[in-house]
């Protein structure tokens, strides 16, 4: 009878014991990661027609998914704003060809790495003159922001660095003609020319650096060993080299077993600046890209109200046709997003013109001018119309009776009366312009919103630095609300009077 109940208590003891290590092996299978990724670089993280995520880097991260008994969500984020996401915490990792640097394992925490890189220059197919690295001295280089390859770009004298937010936007830039070289990871490189429609560039042939992609993760988070375990499995068990060779045709090379610069501590982390201090060191910067978004708005703002005066003038036209033709014009640009008519216009126009022989390219500026002012007519037109309609049919009658032409009428009678009703709409086109001079950021004009972005790149303190571009905006658009409300008094008699009573 005792002999029965030790079996029994050794049985027991024994499942209980199996019940716990398999709850052990399990801890992390319903745990549900969520994994920050930037899909706009082909062959590492791209999108599917359908929408799917696709890549090496996301069959790298589902493989170590499944060996680690884990589940995730990606997360599709614009690359120069994932070490800032990983550092707020708000996603839990980010595979997204993010290149291991002693300056960036300050901030975050790396996984081992999972990709041998290096950087590549990328040319004109018929230049002759760039033959490496020394030979970009005071040329015009195009980067994707928040890279090394931005990084690597600064230390060229006398370059002109133009910053976009993705690899194929830059590399388009290229083809366009409008910059000499583009610095970027050399296996996206050479996808993109490969697969892509981008015929007539080439790779300088050295590659500039040896370089590392790690899985990144907040600072001292759990997740890092889980993340290194299912690493380390698919490593071992040949899935990683099945991978690999899918993606790119060849034997994958030797990666080394830890993290590099794990060793970085607190002790070796750049100072710590208070919130104050970070804004108050950014100002000057943020101020210089607020003086182009000022001369940006109001070079729009005069081209837009010359345009739009015209349009809202044929808008009553009393011949139909013409009328039709300013309406549909009205009708596209107030009805398509701004972001999408400014890539026609700096990117689509000189694609079109060299397809069709032409060799034709863009200053930025002036593609931010035409975009923005082609836009804002839109909007004036139609403030115009209203205002002009807003005057009693009466008044034309009068200046008719007196033997004013229709030309005079307008110009001396209709349109001053209007042009005083008009301000206050005016002047909320002019504030609203003013904040969408953030959008001409995507073609690398280093606007103020700009500014925030390059500045962000490079401390990775996207709070107090938004917060600055924003107060700057607010300032700005405070001083135009101003401005305009004293324009409003001044051109009415009426109020002008009782201010002076006053």
């Amino acid at each position: 009878m005792v002999k029965f109940g030790f079996v029994r208590w050794c049985v027991v003891v024994g499942f209980s014991c199996l019940l716990l290590a398999g709850c052990a092996v399990n801890s992390s299978a319903g745990k549900t990661l969520q994994i920050a990724t930037d899909p706009t670089f082909p062959p590492f993280e791209f999108q599917k027609e359908s929408g799917e995520l696709q890549g090496f880097s996301v069959e790298v991260m589902n493989a170590i998914a499944v060996a680690a008994n884990f589940k995730f969500n990606f997360k599709s984020l614009p690359f120069d704003g994932i070490i800032s996401a990983l550092g707020a915490k708000t996603v839990d990792a980010a595979i997204s060809s993010i290149t291991i640097t002693e300056e960036r394992a300050k901030t975050i925490s790396f996984s081992r790495p999972y990709f041998k890189s290096g950087l590549a220059i990328a040319i004109r197919a018929d230049n002759q003159d760039i033959t490496g690295f020394d030979s970009l001295k005071n040329k015009k280089i195009a980067v994707q922001i928040g890279t090394t390859g931005a990084g690597k770009a600064k230390s060229i004298p006398g370059a002109q660095i133009r910053s976009f937010d993705s690899a194929p936007i830059a590399l388009q830039e290229l083809l366009n003609g409008n910059v000499d070289a583009v610095i970027n990871d050399a296996p996206m490189t050479v996808y993109a020319i490969n697969t892509g429609n981008l015929q007539g560039i080439k790779i300088v042939q050295k590659l500039l650096t040896e370089e590392f992609y790690g899985i990144a993760t907040p600072k001292n988070s759990p997740n890092l060993a889980l993340i290194n375990d299912g690493l380390d499995r698919v490593l071992k068990n040949g899935t990683y080299s099945q991978i690999y060779q899918k993606w790119f045709k060849v034997e994958p090379p030797s990666l080394p077993a830890k993290s590099l610069f794990e060793e970085q501590n607190n002790t070796n982390s750049p100072k710590i600046f208070t919130s104050f201090g970070v804004i108050l060191q950014a100002f000057p910067t943020l101020l210089q890209g607020a003086l182009v978004t000022l001369q940006l708005t109001i070079l729009s703002v005069v081209f837009g109200l010359i345009g739009g005066s015209l349009i809202g003038i044929v808008r009553l036209s009393h011949i139909a046709p013409v009328r039709w033709v300013a309406r549909a014009y009205v009708d596209f640009f107030r009805g398509t997003p701004l972001l999408v008519q400014i890539f026609m216009i700096y990117f689509g126009l000189p694609a079109i013109l060299q397809e069709l022989g032409l060799t034709f390219s863009f200053d930025r500026l002036t593609a931010g001018v035409i975009a923005l002012s082609l836009n804002s007519a839109a909007y004036i037109a139609e403030v115009v119309r209203a205002g002009i309609q807003s005057i009693e049919p009466g008044q034309a009658e009068a200046a008719q009776s007196l033997g004013l032409s229709p030309v005079q009428t307008m110009s001396y009678i209709i349109f001053p009366q209007a042009f005083r009703r008009m301000i206050p709409p005016l002047g909320n086109e002019f504030i609203s312009l003013l904040k969408d001079t953030s959008l001409v950021a995507v073609i690398g004009f280093e606007e103020l919103f700009r500014k925030g972005q390059l500045i962000v790149a490079n401390n990775y303190r996207a709070f107090e630095i938004y917060a600055a571009v924003a107060l700057v905006y607010l300032c700005l658009t405070l001083l135009s609300s101003q401005a305009f409300s004293r324009l409003e008094v001044w051109m009415n008699p009426v109020k002008r009077q009782r201010k002076y009573n006053a």
